[in-house]
């Protein structure tokens, strides 16, 4: 009876832990995958504590990537960015809606946006985990999904460093171009134009929030609070700061910039307009937050 009560009361202390382990029959050898409880913004969810094989459905593959996390599977827009190309020359294509081929990858960890679909269905492949997209600014972001790969000391690490290169480069940037100038982010699409506030990738966190550059009042005013802001190219002149960054679609339409109303705003007369190809330029996870610093040195300190 007492090996009894003692094998109860261990029963109930491994139960109550955090760290699980899951025990699966092998051709008769036992294989052991270790779990935790991550607190996502959705509630407790277990996961591996160090994942294998992780499908990301949106947004966040730089991050992973920046971690040396194996991934199996990712979203369209990670496989259309030129910066990708090699590390994920191997890694399949998904979305929220393949999921017999998300079956075939057996993923043991799902990552993606809180507006995903079939979340109930991703949730039987593997445990899923979503962020809702600006709930947390973007460098807390990758420190989050480091906590969730168990990765967090070097997600912290990353942050400090990228923190302090920012920082050095946008000083560096200020005493170049003034304290005073403004400077505009622009994205093409078909026929229409987007400008950008400071939370919306295309390098805005970087310019606006890390290296406190100047944004113009017409910009402040219409697309800081939405993040974004649509306009047609004949106003462009209202929104061109003293400087702008094309995230640049080529293969939309890109006529406006031979109109006379293009080539009078001063940012283009001075060639302080700096192309970027906009399919390496969307996100703001923390490789292409390395590409675009290294872009915005490049363009501002190198030139003239």
């Amino acid at each position: 009876m007492k090996k009894i009560f003692m094998l109860l009361a261990m029963l109930v202390f491994i139960a109550g832990c955090t760290n699980q382990t899951e025990e699966t029959e092998n051709t008769g050898d036992k294989e052991t995958t270790e779990t935790v409880t991550y607190e996502s913004e959705n509630g407790p969810v277990e996961v591996p504590a160090n994942p294998k094989r992780v499908a990301v459905l949106s947004t966040f593959a730089g991050n992973l990537m920046e971690l040396d996390i194996n991934l199996v599977g990712v979203d369209s827009w990670s496989k259309m960015n030129p910066n990708f190309d090699e590390e994920l020359a191997d890694v399949e294509e998904v979305s929220d809606e393949s999921l017999e081929k998300l079956l075939e990858l057996e993923p043991d960890l799902i990552i993606g946006l809180s507006n995903i679909n079939n979340a109930d269905k991703l949730k039987e492949i593997a445990p899923t985990v979503t962020f809702t997209y600006n709930k947390v600014d973007y460098l807390t972001q990758h420190i989050e999904i480091g906590k969730l790969v168990n990765k967090e000391e070097e997600a912290r690490k990353w942050v400090e460093d990228f923190k302090a290169r920012a920082n050095r480069i946008g000083e560096d940037i200020k005493a170049k171009i003034g304290k005073d100038a403004t400077v505009t982010v622009i994205e093409n699409f078909e026929k229409q134009l987007y400008v950008f506030g400071d939370n919306w990738g295309r390098g805005t966190e970087i310019l606006y929030q890390q290296m406190g550059l100047k944004m113009p009042e017409k910009v402040k005013e219409m697309a800081l609070t939405d993040g974004y802001y649509a306009i047609s190219p004949e106003v462009l002149p209202e929104y061109a700061g003293d400087y702008m960054i094309f995230s640049k679609n080529t293969e939309t339409d890109t006529s406006f910039q031979e109109t006379e109303t293009y080539k009078n705003i001063p940012a283009v007369k001075k060639d302080h307009v700096y192309e970027v190809d906009a399919q390496t330029f969307y996100f703001n996870d923390a490789t292409t937050l390395d590409y675009q610093l290294d872009f915005f040195e490049k363009s501002f300190l190198e030139n003239e």
